[in-house]
């Protein structure tokens, strides 16, 4: 032994729990403070992508979120008037607005 101390260690994550992210604070829902919420990324994760056929989008809705296509709609169209919605993913909400708007207008 030569009587040099090793270097200080960060102390390791007790089982079960993963530490926060650094980039926000979580509030308990999933959500960083002033941000979205996991569910609410992922509903915009399923829309910048595009779907092979009828009844793809609805299957990956249901196995993926766990929520019905009527209710991931109505998500999404909440998200569509959220501020930090577009701040997060400015190319997909801007083109849903577009889309939505369009709709409304053929009414």
């Amino acid at each position: 032994m030569t009587g040099a101390a090793e270097p200080e260690r960060e102390p390791e994550p007790e089982a079960g729990h993963e530490p926060e992210p650094e980039s926000g604070v979580r509030d308990g829902s999933g959500a960083e403070a002033g941000g979205l919420s996991d569910r609410d990324r992922d509903v915009l994760a399923l829309e910048r992508r595009g779907w092979p056929g009828p009844g793809a989008k609805e299957r990956a809705i249901r196995e993926r979120l766990g929520i019905s296509p009527t209710r991931y709609f109505q998500l999404l169209n909440a998200l569509l008037d959220d501020p930090r919605a577009l701040e997060h993913d400015p190319v997909t909400v801007n083109r849903l607005r577009r889309v939505r708007q369009e709709r409304r207008m053929r009414r």
